[in-house]
C-alpha cells in the first residue's frame, strides 16, 4: 500500500510535509559527488556476444561486444571490415543481446578506454571575415592512427569469423509485418 492512501495526485503529492525523514546526506554538505559505479551488464551480454544496436547511426546493425568501459558504456565493433561499424561506445539500454557468440581469439582491446573517444579541444580563434569562410574547409575526420589501430585490433577477430557469421553480421535487423519483438527469441 502506498504512503499516501487517497487524495493527492501529480504535483500536489509533495505538499504534505513529513518531519524527521528528510535528512540531507553528509556528502551534500561538502559538495563531493559519490563515485559513479558502472551499471551491471544485461543478461546474456559477455565479451564475444553479438548485439543488435537499436539507436544511433548504426541502428539495426549487428555488432560484437568487446568489454565494458569504466563509464559503464559497452565497447563494440562491427568489425569495420565486415559491416562498417567502427569501435564504438554504446549504452546497453540501446542494444539487444543475442544468443550468438563470437570467439575473440585473443584480440587485445585493452588500450581502448573512455579517453580514446575524447574529442580534441579546438582552440578558438578570433572571428573575422577571412576566418569565417576558412573554418568550413578544415573538417577533421578520423585520424590515420585510429584507422590503423582499428584495423590492427579487428584483424584477429575477422580471421576467426566463418563465412556464415560474416553474412550474419552484415545483415541488418529489422522488424516486418507480423513480427512481434516480445515473441522473438534473440
Amino acid at each position: 500500500k502506498s504512503s499516501v492512501a487517497m487524495g493527492k495526485a501529480g504535483q500536489a503529492r509533495n505538499v504534505v510535509k513529513t518531519f524527521g525523514k528528510t535528512k540531507k546526506s553528509p556528502l551534500s554538505k561538502t559538495g563531493e559527488k559519490k563515485p559513479q559505479t558502472p551499471a551491471k551488464l544485461k543478461k546474456g551480454v559477455e565479451p564475444g556476444s553479438v548485439l543488435i544496436l537499436l539507436a544511433g547511426r548504426f541502428r539495426g546493425k549487428r555488432v560484437v561486444f568487446l568489454k565494458q568501459l569504466e563509464s559503464g558504456l559497452l565497447l563494440v565493433t562491427g568489425p569495420y571490415a565486415v559491416n562498417g561499424v567502427p569501435l564504438r561506445r554504446v549504452n546497453q539500454r540501446f542494444c539487444i543481446a543475442t544468443s550468438t557468440k563470437v570467439d575473440l581469439k585473443g584480440a587485445d582491446y585493452g588500450s581502448v578506454t573512455d579517453a580514446y573517444f575524447a574529442r580534441e579541444a579546438k582552440k578558438k580563434s578570433k572571428k573575422d571575415e577571412s576566418g569565417f569562410f576558412a573554418a568550413e574547409a578544415d573538417k577533421s575526420g578520423v585520424s590515420e592512427e585510429k584507422k590503423a589501430g582499428q584495423k590492427k585490433m579487428d584483424d584477429s577477430l575477422v580471421k576467426g569469423l566463418g563465412a556464415d557469421m560474416k553474412a550474419y553480421l552484415k545483415a541488418r535487423f529489422s522488424l516486418s509485418a507480423n513480427m512481434y519483438p516480445h515473441e522473438l527469441k534473440f
